[in-house]
């Protein structure tokens, strides 16, 4: 990935005042347990007005037309995510605003990164756990080990 890029749609959702959570493996990142990805994994607000941020953001970073394809009505509805592919090709966006009923952007515990003077909204080592810990993908259960090593979390919570 691209560090400048990154930085660039950091910014952006900063300046678009984008109410977001980056979890997956980026988040862990930032709590210092560095694992390979390819992609910005970000559970959003889920209202009309910041899925539009959400377009500004990543339009004022790409400029490209296939943003517009980013619907309020999918990220809103039964299915709520969407995967951006920005024409870069360096990285990719996994933009959700629920995880069923486990997470939503208001359940989701976050606390702010200052990452190059921007304030970054990352999940909690201890969410990215309880988030990771019973899926069906044994990388997430990798990562649920190394996260509860690194932060001496309980089994279970």
């Amino acid at each position: 990935m691209d560090r400048d890029e990154i930085l660039r749609v950091l910014r952006a959702f900063e300046a678009a005042g984008l109410e977001y959570v980056l979890i997956g493996a980026t988040a862990m990142g930032f709590h210092g347990v560095v694992r390979a990805t390819e992609d910005i994994d970000l559970v959003i607000r889920a209202t009309p007005e910041n899925v539009e941020k959400l377009r500004a953001a990543l339009t004022s970073v790409y400029a490209d037309p296939q943003i517009g394809e980013i619907a309020t009505t999918d990220l809103l509805g039964d299915y709520p995510a969407v995967r951006y592919y920005p024409p870069t090709g360096d990285l990719y966006f996994d933009v959700i605003t629920r995880l069923g009923e486990a997470v939503t952007f208001e359940s989701l515990e976050a606390e702010t990164k200052m990452v190059a003077d921007i304030p970054v909204q990352v999940a909690t080592p201890s969410a990215l756990y309880r988030m990771k810990r019973h899926t069906v993908r044994a990388k997430d259960h990798q990562d649920a080990a190394a996260l509860r090593e690194r932060f001496n979390l309980p089994e279970a919570d």
